[in-house]
């Protein structure tokens, strides 16, 4: 949180950044990233997730340098999982994923449940399936719809909004 906090303000203090007009977005690791940065922060005003795993706990057997398991630090796995926190994402987050993803840590599942938990806890999210795409994206049409997706995304909900996300900073130039 304080390295995306440093980044946005370091944005601003260059002038060429609006700090209530920030979005952030990452694949795979870099989008359980950010959907871990959307559920315990207000930084950014929407979120873009590609092919990201949300619950650690259907990654029982360790994730990244974790080498414990699940049972050996359940709270470890619930803490880091996004999904845990769902309901706390109160920013616009668009989740994309390949139908056909077989890493093991990425399944499509993921997406799917996390997805319904945003939504289920009344956030505004949307889901693109990419079909027979898997982890890495490769068809030109796959690809062409996903960069209209993220392109239409970001123009609604960070370029054009029209409301800041709640708890959003306000920086000095917005206050009366």
């Amino acid at each position: 949180m304080m390295n995306a906090e440093a980044a946005i303000d370091a944005v601003v203090e260059l002038g060429v950044g609006d700090r209530n007009r920030v979005g952030v977005g990452g694949h795979s690791y870099g989008a359980f990233m950010t959907a871990n940065l959307l559920a315990h922060s207000d930084l950014f005003a929407a979120g873009i997730a590609r092919s990201g795993a949300y619950n650690r706990t259907l990654t029982p057997f360790g994730f990244q340098r974790e080498e414990r398991s699940y049972w050996e630090d359940p709270d470890l796995y619930n803490y880091m999982s996004p999904f845990m926190h769902a309901d706390k994402v109160n920013e616009p987050l668009l989740l994309i994923h390949g139908e056909a993803d077989n890493n093991s840590g990425t399944f499509p599942i993921q997406s799917i449940r996390f997805y319904n938990a945003v939504k289920g806890h009344g956030g505004t999210a949307r889901l693109v399936m990419l079909p027979e795409e898997s982890h890495g994206y490769a068809a030109k049409e796959s690809i062409l719809h996903m960069l209209w997706e993220m392109d239409t995304w970001l123009e609604e909900h960070v370029k054009n909004a029209t409301t800041k996300p709640e708890g959003a900073k306000i920086d000095s130039k917005d206050r009366d």
